[in-house]
């Protein structure tokens, strides 16, 4: 994870902390630039990857919205790349996901795999593919976790 730190901190980015080894960095910068992460990335590991950027306020605003009651325990965070077109938001809506919940929430898909996520029909594939929208996925621990990181 240090070097991806040093990725973003090349671009401009500054106190940069990195959560956990799945690709969660939470940093300061004026005008964040998706695409030229993505570059910068590309360069440094040779893989292509779509970054998704929210705000502190937007993370902490999401972790104190879930909308499935108290356990969170098989809660997941969808966060799209993009906000999703009202024809993909009604192709989501016909797909038969058995007990799988989601609710959008502004540019984010909160999910709900009542039988784990090893079960669950609405994985990020399913997501995007229905969506049209680069998605990349979290537990709800990681969404609470970075909320708590965005504070101080």
């Amino acid at each position: 994870m240090a070097e991806l730190r040093q990725v973003f901190e090349d671009t401009g980015a500054e106190s940069v902390r990195t959560y956990i080894q799945s690709g969660n960095v939470l940093f300061e910068q004026t005008k964040p630039d998706a695409a030229k992460l993505e570059k910068a990335i590309a360069e440094a590991f040779g893989v292509e990857s779509t970054v998704v950027l929210r705000s502190f306020a937007d993370i902490r605003r999401l972790a104190g919205a879930h909308p499935f009651g108290r356990d969170t325990s098989n809660s997941f965070v969808a966060f799209l790349a993009k906000k999703p077109t009202k024809a993909g938001i009604k192709g989501l809506e016909e797909l038969d996901a058995g007990r799988d919940r989601f609710e959008i929430l502004g540019n984010d898909v909160v999910l709900r795999f009542p039988s784990g996520y090893q079960s669950a029909t609405l994985t990020g594939a399913v997501l995007e593919r229905r969506l049209g929208v680069p998605a990349t996925v979290r537990n709800w621990r990681t969404v609470a976790k970075l909320a708590e990181l965005s504070e101080g």
